[in-house]
């Protein structure tokens, strides 16, 4: 988020971090000095990334050794590959020996900019920006279609009809195509030349045709170039109740962990001198072994410790049992427990889930709009390759998001961020199908879909063509029978059913909900194809239930 990347920059003008917790994000261009500890929590699979994770720990935070050891101490919490990493910092060339260097730069320790945020306003909102400061923002199309009208008191009330008007009169046509209405053309043009006019008399020369004129042409072009996206919320009723089944664990034979040792073993790379500090055991020391699991399940938000009590003592109780069988004294079962407490209590969790059951959920249904207004999205693009072109593949894979693409013409925005090469295929397989009329990935909040447990779902894709629109999801084959996959994709296709049955009242596109996996995103692919094998189907007893909650 931009408030932890801020976060992140201060890290050494504020005192409210003490621990930064990262997957791969902070390889190069994060400069910090104060950095006292690190602990892989993984076995790193490059030595350059060795080197430059421990590199950045070494960066002294006065410039120099200040003789206070705490100050001038780098530890870090080795993993298995501990031996490989000693003997890599030993070598001539190796971590320890080379001088202090700082390379400022593309490729470097530092960048020679700073991270830079900017605005991804929608296809619409950049035309009617065109000739701002804004549309300079680095991610504006080259050969973008523009208006035919070009004055700057024209411009200015589109952008007020857009920003100003628009948003609050979605709320009082039945459709989107009323965008196109005389009526409605005549009545934003004079609501947008009103507020205009109160600007201390600015384009006082405006006349009501040429308004008239401008509203016409840029509702011809938002009802051209948007999905009509309804604002429907459909959340599920606060009285649903849920549980678990009484079970017994599975595969508690493969559980294996072994008693962990309390020393830590120091070693100093310069000087090889090792020293052990031995933990104590003055953490919390729980009465009952099963408690270490406990503690540990309560904390889940679905886990009410007065509801399940019976049931967790029940699979805790399994759990100890096991370990006491296979490592035999309480000590030892006590030391797993306490060190891998948070791993087991997980594992249970899962096989929890998969005993769950729920009340019937009623949903709550509001239907606000015909149409969401499309918002810009944030994306950064500091770097020099920041940018690139959708075809293209980064690379490397792992680094997708931190790219932003373009080149798109059939996007209701041009630019779009990915959260793996499987979206990235996607979007070429709808920039390039012929019955695609419009597709985006869209930003937060752009739909109002709540899962049975009331998380908000954010779908990859919405596509329109000439018969339908469609929301898609990309997962992983392994992924595709996840329970909380499985839960958002049925709160989905309850959205998209609803919206149908509304649709269908207004003479408007239906819609529905494909869950794709990743290994049909093929080059030979169409979206036919893939609406065709993979839409999900609605839950007949949901809808019903869907309808008694619309008649309350």
């Amino acid at each position: 988020s931009d408030d932890n990347a801020q976060r992140l920059l201060n890290i050494e003008r504020t005192a409210d971090t003490d621990i930064v917790v990262h997957v791969n994000k902070l390889k190069e261009g994060w400069d910090v000095a104060n950095l006292f500890t690190i602990v892989p929590l993984r076995a790193s699979a490059s030595d350059i990334l060795t080197e430059q994770t421990l590199g950045r720990g070494l960066r002294l935070p006065y410039g120099k050794r200040t003789g206070v050891e705490a100050v001038d101490t780098l530890t870090v919490i080795a993993h298995d590959r501990f031996n490989d990493l000693i003997e890599k910092a030993r070598e001539a060339d190796g971590v320890i020996h080379q001088l202090k260097q700082v390379r400022i730069g593309e490729g470097g320790d530092i960048p020679a900019t700073a991270p830079r945020m900017v605005e991804a306003p929608s296809v619409i909102e950049a035309m009617v920006r065109q000739g701002d400061e804004a549309a300079a923002s680095g991610v504006a199309e080259p050969d973008a279609p523009r208006f035919t009208f070009t004055k700057p008191e024209e411009m200015a009330l589109a952008q007020t009809a857009l920003a100003k008007v628009l948003p609050a009169f979605q709320r009082r046509i039945t459709k989107f195509t009323d965008l196109n209405s005389e009526t409605v053309i005549r009545a934003v043009a004079a609501e947008a030349l009103a507020i205009q006019s109160e600007k201390e008399g600015l384009f006082p020369t405006m006349t009501e045709d040429q308004a008239v004129a401008v509203v016409k042409e840029l509702h011809a072009a938002l009802v051209e170039r948007t999905i009509a996206i309804p604002e429907l919320i459909v959340k599920p009723r606060v009285e649903v109740s849920f549980g678990f089944r009484p079970f017994s664990l599975e595969g508690l034979e493969t559980w294996n962990y072994q008693p962990v040792s309390r020393e830590l073993l120091l070693q100093q790379l310069r000087t090889e001198k090792q020293t052990r500090i031995s933990g104590d055991d003055s953490g919390e020391r729980e009465e009952r072994l099963e408690d270490y699991l406990i503690k540990r399940l309560i904390d889940l938000d679905e886990v009410d410790y007065q509801e399940h009590a019976e049931l967790l003592y029940s699979l805790a109780g399994q759990v100890v049992a096991h370990f006491r069988g296979r490592l035999g004294g309480d000590e030892d079962v006590r030391n797993v427990l306490a060190s891998r407490g948070k791993d087991m209590a997980q594992a249970i969790f899962i096989q929890m889930r998969q005993h769950m059951w729920h009340t019937d959920t009623n949903y709550r249904v509001t239907l606000s709009a015909p149409f969401t207004t499309l918002r810009p999205q944030a994306f950064d693009v500091s770097g020099a390759d920041a940018l690139r072109d959708y075809r293209q593949p980064p690379p490397k894979l792992a680094e997708i998001k931190r790219y932003v693409f373009n080149g798109f013409k059939r996007g209701c925005y041009w630019q779009a961020k990915f959260d793996s090469d499987t979206e990235r295929q996607m979007a070429v397989l709808l920039e390039r199908d012929a019955d695609v009329q419009l597709w985006m990935k869209p930003g937060p909040g752009q739909f109002k879909i709540y899962d049975a447990d009331g998380g908000a779902y954010q779908p990859d894709f919405v596509v329109e063509t000439a018969r339908e629109k469609l929301i898609i999801e990309t997962k992983r084959k392994s992924e595709i029978d996840d329970v909380d996959v499985r839960r958002k994709a049925k709160a989905a296709v309850l959205w998209c059913m609803i919206a149908s049955k509304h649709a269908a009242t207004q003479g408007e596109k239906p819609w529905r909900y494909l869950l794709v996996p990743e290994d049909a995103v093929q080059p030979n692919a169409t979206l036919d194809g893939l609406a065709r094998t993979f839409t999900q189907q609605p839950d007949i007893e949901l809808a019903a239930r869907y309808e008694l909650a619309e008649t309350a």
